[in-house]
């Protein structure tokens, strides 16, 4: 990150003690870089101007990995005593800048851990007066260039009976130019659903998408835009975090 001045021997002791902190929450990490921006007068006021959060190889529990992350957040209100020993405490929630950069392998490896799928509940989708459920099993995401995401998977489908169905969908994602497209989907051979069903699924979709913002663990989050390149992707996002780090 770059510098528009030497920073102070104050903000040299806060960044360093929260680079300390912030490793001593991860499972794993490569690399880590805090920049606290503040005063003595601040400090003691519990302010900071500032901070600047940078992370490469991040393993924040167990199978849930970011490649690459970056936060930036404006003026904030920090617990003091709490920043000398080494963590960040927000008094208040504050809103950032992020940016995160997730491998194929870790979009994978996390889609399918124990923690999101506790976040990812069963649809219900009302297909003409009768609600129909569908139960995520396993989901794949393949990144194959060309702003492309492949979306490969399984789902229990509850109607009546139970039955799996397997899928294959082909979509553009949204950024800050374009909306979400969808270009392909389909159910393996021997598999198929009724269009009335496609529908209610193609509408639910479009309903979670189109969420003003997304919430994780206290936090909102906003995405701007998103960059798809040949085995991973760039998320840059608005967000109103209530901890440092956010997840």
């Amino acid at each position: 990150m770059t510098r528009d001045k030497e920073p102070r021997l104050e903000e040299e002791v806060l960044s360093a003690a929260a680079e300390i902190g912030v490793i001593s929450q991860l499972d794993k990490v490569e690399d880590v870089n805090v920049d606290v921006r503040t005063n003595l007068l601040n400090i003691v006021q519990g302010q900071a101007d500032s901070v600047s959060f940078a992370g490469q190889g991040l393993e924040i529990q167990k199978d849930i990995r970011v490649q690459e992350v970056q936060v930036q957040t404006g003026r904030i209100s920090i617990n003091p005593l709490s920043a000398l020993f080494g963590e960040i405490k927000l008094n208040h929630p504050t809103d950032a800048a992020i940016r995160v950069v997730l491998t194929e392998e870790d979009i994978n490896l996390s889609l399918n851990s124990d923690y999101i799928r506790s976040k990812l509940p069963p649809l219900d989708l009302d297909v003409n007066g009768q609600i129909i459920t569908l139960e995520l099993q396993h989901i794949e995401i393949h990144l194959p260039g060309n702003g492309q995401i492949k979306c490969s998977g399984k789902v229990l489908l509850h109607e009546g009976n139970s039955r799996q169905l397997d899928f294959i969908a082909l979509l553009y994602p949204r950024t800050s130019s374009q909306p979400l497209l969808l270009e392909a989907f389909h159910c393996t051979p021997g598999n198929g659903i009724s269009l009335e069903l496609i529908l209610a699924l193609m509408l639910k979709f479009k309903e979670l998408l189109n969420l003003p913002y997304y919430e994780l663990e206290g936090s909102a989050f906003r995405v701007k835009d998103m960059e798809v390149q040949k085995g991973s992707l760039t998320v840059m996002a608005e967000a109103y975090i209530r901890q440092l780090p956010f997840l």
